[in-house]
């Protein structure tokens, strides 16, 4: 095994801006993770900047921590193929912190499992039932550059990032979340195989409607405080006007739950030779769209320009940084890949200006180290080439 490499940060930062307790991670172990074999990364609860060329390894560092949230990572990418090539399978662990006190996570991928494509999963020492327990201890929440466009892209990505951030309000949301898609899987496979066991079709369809519904209301819940907080926002960040639009959302809206539930009920039973024709679930949640516009030109966003669609991404991602320092007690660890593309050097200073207002951890990557230079005395900053970290 190659020697662990400790990186610490050692220069007291300032805490005037810190009003409220802060979510951090303060330590950082990676194992033959991507190009990492092994380093150990030590950190103030404060801002971290990582600068160096592309194909340093700074979005692996971001990648990695990413992991101490539930789901695939910011890439989204094969277990697997996060493994160091000729290294074994990739683990990490860390140290992170919140308002209740300090916490250990380990996660890696699980060789023993059938596919190889599981992780495991221990908090404390002890192995955890599942990735539901992550949100509890900690929230992430990230930019990557390939967000940039997620008001043009498909529905599917503007969804994933809003469960993420509705399970930073709710951490009960994801289970609710994969009990929905476990059982809508399930019934596409009884519809496929034209399996006749009406009960439990029937049974799955009562899971379907109870947790797609509950999935629609916390949406609902959450878009309406996003969507305040962002109409009152201030700075040179464009306000940003949110709603959700779906079938499931638009019964909600007009009738009670229990209704709601009853009529996603009769439209999953109604619709079973449609969806094992097409192979599709015509009808739910997972068909819902979040739907943004740009409050001063009544823009939709995926007719704006790309700074502009990003300057509205950014906008979202800092009001909902501030809402959860107010309903949880502290702002969410924010992982900012690449995000001073295509901001002017006014939304730049902004955006430095609320994350230090935040007072949370933000772990920010770029290229050009100049143009985090305002962050100087308040960051901490780390050289990334070739898989290497070195204070800068």
């Amino acid at each position: 095994m190659a020697p662990e490499r400790v990186v610490p940060f050692a220069k007291p930062l300032p805490r005037a801006a810190q009003a409220v307790p802060v979510a951090a991670v303060v330590r950082l172990v990676l194992t033959d993770f991507r190009a990492y074999a092994r380093v150990r990364l030590a950190v103030d609860a404060s801002a971290v900047v990582l600068t160096g060329p592309n194909g340093a390894g700074k979005t692996n560092l971001l990648e990695a921590i990413s992991f101490l949230a539930p789901g695939k990572g910011l890439r989204r990418a094969r277990l697997s193929e996060i493994d160091r090539r000729g290294g074994g399978a990739w683990a990490l662990a860390a140290t992170v912190t919140n308002p209740a006190g300090e916490f250990d996570i380990g996660t890696g991928r699980d060789t023993e499992s059938e596919s190889g494509e599981r992780r495991h999963l221990r908090i404390d020492g002890a192995s955890a039932k599942s990735q539901q327990d992550l949100p509890e201890r900690l929230s992430v929440v990230w930019l990557t550059p390939q967000m940039d466009r997620l008001f043009a892209d498909a529905a599917s990505g503007r969804r994933r990032f809003l469960d993420r951030l509705v399970t930073g309000f709710d951490p009960g949301h994801w289970s609710r979340l994969l009990a929905y898609e476990r059982a809508m899987r399930e019934r596409a496979r009884l519809l496929r195989e034209g399996v006749a066991d009406q009960s439990w079709l029937k049974a799955l369809e009562e899971i379907m409607a109870e947790t797609g519904v509950a999935l629609a209301a916390a949406r609902l819940e959450a878009v309406a405080r996003l969507a305040g907080a962002c109409a009152e926002a201030p700075g040179p960040f464009p306000r940003a006007g949110l709603a959700i639009a779906g079938v499931v959302e638009h019964w909600l809206g007009t009738m009670p739950a229990l209704a709601a539930e009853e009529a996603f009920r009769r439209a999953l039973h109604d619709s079973r030779a449609l969806d094992r024709d097409s192979g599709v679930t015509q009808t739910g949640p997972h068909r819902s769209d979040l739907l943004a516009h740009h409050l001063g030109t009544g823009e939709v966003a995926a007719l704006c320009s790309t700074g502009e669609q990003k300057a509205l991404l950014v906008a979202i991602v800092l009001a909902y940084a501030r809402l959860m320092a107010l309903r949880r007690g502290a702002s969410p660890v924010l992982l900012l890949d690449e995000v001073t593309a295509h901001l002017d050097a006014a939304r730049r200073s902004a955006l430095f200006q609320a994350l230090q207002a935040l007072g949370g951890q933000c772990w920010l990557a770029g290229t050009d180290a100049a143009l985090f230079a305002e962050l100087r005395g308040y960051a901490q900053f780390f050289a990334v080439s070739n898989a290497a970290l070195s204070p800068a």
